[in-house]
Order: C-alpha cells, then structure tokens, then sequence
C-alpha cells in the first residue's frame, strides 16, 4: 500500500468488546454462515480494485434479505459499530475498504432479480445482481438496460447505483442514476424507506432522495432493491475503429463527430501507450504503428444505422484525417474489439508494475486541450501515461505508470495537477468512479467549504452516529 493514498492508518473504532457484542446479536439472529470473525475470510473482502491497501473489517455479514440489514445496522447503530456496504469490489476508488473496521455488509447474497414488466419498461432486483445478468434478463424479452460499467460481468448493481456508474454507452444513454425508478434504502438505524414512484415516468412529490441517495457511495445508507427504467433493445448495431495519426487528431476528431449531428452510442479512445498495452494480449490484432483510435459504435433499429456509419467513416477518412477506418463484418469481430478493450486497464498494469488510475470528466470542447496538459503535466513529473475513455462525453481515464514505491510523491503531485487542470476547464475530479477514499483530500479542488458543509451536514442527519461507509467522499 501507498502510504501518499491516505491520510490516515488503518484504525478500527470499535473496541474488542463492542465488536463481541454486535456477533454475539447477529450471529443467531442470522442463518447459518452469514456472520463470520475468520481472519482468512475477512481478508478475502478487505480489498478492492483501487489498489489502495487492505483493510480487513473485524465481522463480515452476508445478508439474504432487507430484513438482515435492518438487524445489522439496529445492532451496529446501538454499539457504535461501522458499517461499510460492499458490492462486487471492483470499485476504482476504495468505497468499499473498511478504513476504520467494523461489520463489512457484503450484499452478494441479495442477487435476485425480482421482477422484469415489459408493459410498464421496469425492472426490480437486488443489489447482489450482477449488471451482466440483469442485462440478459432483459434482453430475452426484447428489452435494454444501457448502463455498462466495464466491469459489468462482475460488477454488482447495487454499487453502479451507490457510485452513479457509467460506461462506454454513456455518451448516448446516459449514467446509472439516470435509470433509478425508486430505490429500498435501510438508514442508520434500521430504519427503511422507499423512494420515488416505481413505474411511474415522472415523479414531482417532495425532495428527489433517489437522486440524493444514488452516487452517495453507501455513506447515507444501504440500498436493498433498485427498480430501473428500460428502452427498447436496438434491433442493429454497427461498430467501427478509426485510427488517427496523433492524440490531438483524434481528440478534435470526437468533437466534430457529434458537431455534424451523429449520435453515437460509443465513442472510445485510446491513446498509443493504451494500444501497446493490450497489442499481443488481446482478441482483437491491432495494426502495427503508434497510432490513437476511436472505438465508435451506433446503434438503432433499421437501415439509418449503417447509413450513418457511412457518413461518419467517409468524414473520418476525409476531412478528419483518419488514416484507417475498420467496421466490424460480425458480432464475433465486435465482441472481440470490446473484450480487447475491457482488459485494457490491468494490462497497463503489467506495462510497468504499477498504476494510478484517475477518471476525470471535462466538457466536450475542452476535451483536446485536457488529453495534451495530461501528457506534459505526466513528462514534467517523469512519469508515463496513458489515456484512454469514454471520450464522447468528455470522461477521460488517465493512468500514471511506474515501476517503484519511491514513485509515489510524484505521482501525487501529477494527480493533483490534473484534477486542477480539469477543474479549471470546468470540468470535474472524477466522472464515474467516485470520490471514495482516494479522492477524498482532493474534493476540495472542485467543491467551495460551504457545498461540503451542506453534505457534512446531510450525512449528519441521515448518520448520526457516522456508522454508514466512515471515512468515505468528505475530506477529514
């Protein structure tokens, strides 16, 4: 572990006795299995795909149902006792270490997809759904759920909501809390409340909590059943990679792009060092050549789709300066430019041993100028980077390469420069991984001291006891 990450050791807040207390409540109360103290087991959840350390909770949980996290969090509110939701794990910013100890609410049981109703565009599950599966579930009664986090064959459903997800579709479709109907929240406490209207499309009754609780990381309280909006499946997709003989070709090449009036579903970028990374590792054979590409891809439900891909390859090889335009002749040609592309971020891993991956977000006509100051703000500190992300909504993931612990000041101060850099072109320090514990100390980069006291006093309000995900989003 870094110690730069942090600003803080890993110091569990509840006393040997305190923790006694909680399992001798749960473990009962609860099924067979469910309530665990075995260090091998607690360790198994002590990490994340941050990279930011271990931090092992002192009691795992498991619950089976809404009513198991009604106990826990009754139990852990009366003792004083953190509580830190845990999904999938394949968060990229340490929301689900359990920094200060305490009960790790592993949702993994919670894994039912409850109902899918065609007639009203709806879907219920639990946070424990795997996003792959709920997307085959839907799609089998010709229906859609867009979101699509990278990690989606893994990834929970529960933490696309609790960090606001997004993915490549994003640019088109939008992000995770544009799909939330209403959500079943257990607060600190126990106490359980439903949000929104459910099916409804349009809901204008009282404050909006959904939109409050989706993206809170689990730090307000823990969301047991989410109810999502679907479309209609697209009945034809048309994917395509560009090359382009510079980042800054192909950066400009993505504003113009949506200027001349295409809509994309994806608009992917990958910078040369992202290309080299997986080139030998991945199904897709990319052509020899330092090269940036777009991974475009459209979809809808008739001939306009090819047509539009027409339009777009004949404005890339022309006026944009593409020096090479690929369109997939199959799904198998498809799915293996994505499955190149979704191993791109712990191939850059073994590029040099170690990484720091970063998501900032900036507007569509600031996107070339943020992809040139990464690139020198990374040379000024000797270090590598490389680039790659959902570059058509101006969502960038910036990866800083190094092979030594020594490294870690300098990459800090990269960090840092980056996240000023995005800022001052009026964007922000993270699109869609969350703030989490390794974004914490920058938070105030992009949020004046009056807009975190309103959420300190928020969470004071749901939490007050700060049991719910401590140490998480707000800076200390």
């Amino acid at each position: 572990m870094a110690p730069a990450l942090i600003d803080f050791e890993y110091r569990p807040r509840a006393s040997e006795r305190a923790i006694e207390r909680v399992y001798d409540a749960l473990a009962p109360a609860l099924g067979e299995g469910q309530v665990s103290r075995d260090p091998d087991v607690l360790l198994a959840y002590a990490t994340d795909e941050s990279g930011a350390g271990s931090y092992p909770g002192q009691i795992l949980v498991r619950p089976d149902g809404t009513e198991d996290v009604v106990r826990v969090l009754e139990v852990c509110a009366w003792e004083n006792v953190p509580v830190v939701p845990r999904g999938g794990g394949t968060g990229r910013a340490g929301g689900a270490l359990a920094v200060e100890g305490g009960v790790v609410l592993a949702l993994e049981r919670m894994d039912r997809i409850l109902e899918v109703r065609p007639e009203s565009l709806t879907a219920t599950a639990q946070p424990g759904v795997v996003t792959r599966d709920l997307m085959e579930a839907v799609e089998e009664q010709g229906l859609f759920y867009p979101p699509d986090p990278n990690s989606l064959e893994s990834c929970h459903l529960g933490g696309n909501v609790a960090t606001n997800a997004a993915g490549p579709r994003a640019v088109k479709y939008g992000v995770t809390g544009d799909y939330v109907r209403s959500l079943e929240v257990v607060l600190a406490g126990g106490r359980r409340i439903r949000t929104g209207a459910g099916r409804t499309l349009k809901h204008a009754a009282g404050y909006d909590l959904g939109r409050l609780l989706v993206g809170s990381e689990g730090t307000l309280g823990v969301i047991t059943e989410i109810t999502v909006r679907l479309r209609p499946r697209p009945r034809r997709v048309e994917t395509a990679l560009l090359f382009f003989p510079s980042l800054s070709a192909a950066s400009r090449a993505v504003v113009e792009i949506l200027r001349a009036g295409h809509q994309p579903r994806t608009l992917e970028m990958l910078d040369p060092a992202a290309i080299e990374a997986v080139r030998g590792k991945a199904p897709f054979r990319f052509p020899p050549g330092e090269q940036t590409a777009l991974i475009l891809e459209l979809d809808g439900f008739g001939e306009e789709v090819f047509e539009a891909m027409t339009e777009i390859a004949d404005l890339a090889s022309g006026r944009l300066g593409a020096s090479e335009v690929l369109v997939a002749q199959s799904e198998a040609e498809r799915e293996d430019l994505w499955a190149s592309r979704r191993i791109l971020s712990p191939a850059l891993r073994e590029l040099r041993g170690k990484k720091y991956a970063e998501d900032v977000a900036v507007p569509l006509d600031a996107v070339p100028r943020m992809v040139e100051r990464t690139h020198e703000i990374a040379a000024a500190e000797g270090l590598e980077a490389a680039l790659y992300g959902h570059a058509g909504d101006g969502n960038l993931h910036v990866n800083l390469l190094f092979d030594s612990d020594d490294a870690w000041p300098a990459v800090m101060r990269a960090a840092e420069a980056i996240y000023r850099e995005a800022v001052a072109l009026g964007g922000t320090i993270t699109g869609e991984h969350g703030v989490g514990l390794l974004k914490r100390g920058f938070l105030s980069i992009e949020q004046p001291p009056e807009v975190i006291e309103v959420q300190r006093r928020l969470k004071a309000c749901l939490d007050p006891g700060h049991i719910l995900n401590p140490g998480k989003i707000l800076p200390p």
